[in-house]
């Protein structure tokens, strides 16, 4: 697989690169972010290898991640697909400038664009679900925003799952913009969304775009057990790594799963973060892992993922180490009480 190997997004003809550039990081002045001299250089190396997906939002670095993103991209605007997000605050204290609601969503999308330098956004998301805002609203919004040319696409982000697919039914109903993009927290150290995140976006035509495919970094290696403990020396990523902890990115069994990557790693002669993003690829539902970079070698390593080819003993070495109980109701509908569902016949899936 090449970074040029493009994929249709969900249920819509948007051609994206199997993995997308992350840029939360760009602007960010804290020591696990990048300037713009490192930016330009990650961005420069993306785009030679066929890349063509950035992704952004306008809460990151309070919006110098869109503003850094603008101006590297200025002369070759609509040779990318610019993925950015609403809804987490940009003004504090104030009421309507956070939110899923209407107004949010037009304000962030005009101060969107001209930190973007733009006149469009190719995909849309809600970053995030505030348990407020009527779906019909949200699905009206973003449909007026496509209508007017300024929104290409639409999709969610860190969303239940039955009000994603409740709101695809709805758009459907109402002839108003389907839902194409999912972003998630997915990797071998998170699997909870196989349980219904993953299956639900694949039968209503989302394609997924996982966040945080290495676990913050943790199923790169970059982490031991002492990190776990208050007494581990303070350095340059202490921040990063105090996040991750606080998270629960960075635990006793992430540090398991991390070692079982290192361990198909070493076999594969390939690096751990390879492995790592190569193993979210194996899902049908993904579209393009997101991939959260920081500097120029990171990318250059990241990329190597699409080289990666594993053995079905691999594969299962690595789903042995990160399983999950799916819970109810799936864990019966998996098991040999189904075979009464179907009276000794079989039955192909779909």
């Amino acid at each position: 697989m090449q970074l040029d190997d493009y994929r249709l997004l969900g249920r819509s003809g948007l051609r994206v690169s199997p993995l997308a550039l992350g840029t939360m990081t760009f602007g960010v002045q804290q020591s696990w972010g990048c300037d713009a001299a490192e930016a330009e250089k990650i961005l420069g190396l993306y785009a030679e290898s066929g890349g063509n997906s950035i992704d952004t939002a306008n809460f990151y670095a309070n919006g110098e991640s869109e503003r850094v993103v603008g101006k590297l991209v200025r002369n070759r605007r609509n040779r990318f697909v610019i993925a950015t997000k609403y809804s987490l605050t940009m003004s504090p204290g104030d009421p309507n400038a956070c939110g899923n609601h209407r107004k949010n969503m037009m304000q962030s999308v005009e101060e969107s664009l001209r930190r973007l330098e733009t006149d469009h956004i190719d995909l849309l998301y809600l970053h995030a679900w505030d348990a407020r805002t009527p779906v019909e609203e949200i699905l009206r919004a973003f449909d007026d925003l496509v209508r007017s040319g300024k929104v290409q696409y639409i999709g969610l982000s860190n969303t239940p799952a039955w009000q994603a697919s409740r709101m695809q039914a709805i758009a459907e109903l109402r002839g108003w913009s389907p839902l194409v993009a999912l972003q998630i927290s997915y990797s071998l150290a998170e699997r909870s969304g196989e349980r219904d995140l993953l299956p639900m976006a694949r039968e209503m035509g989302l394609g997924v775009l996982p966040w945080s495919p290495l676990a913050g970094g943790v199923l790169s290696g970059k982490y031991q057990q002492k990190d776990l403990t208050s007494g581990a020396e303070p350095s340059k990523a202490s921040a990063r790594k105090d996040m991750n902890v606080s998270s629960g990115r960075l635990s006793d069994h992430s540090l398991v799963i991390a070692d079982a990557v290192r361990k198909v790693a070493e076999e594969m002669n390939c690096s751990s973060a390879q492995v790592a993003l190569a193993w979210t690829l194996l899902n049908p539902a993904v579209a393009s892992p997101v991939l959260g970079i920081r500097t120029l070698a990171q990318l250059q390593d990241n990329l190597g993922a699409l080289d990666v080819n594993f053995r079905a003993d691999q594969i299962a070495q690595l789903d042995a180490a990160s399983k999950i109980d799916l819970g109810v109701p799936h864990t019966m509908l998996a098991s040999d009480v189904m075979s009464k569902m179907f009276g000794g016949v079989k039955v192909a899936k779909r």
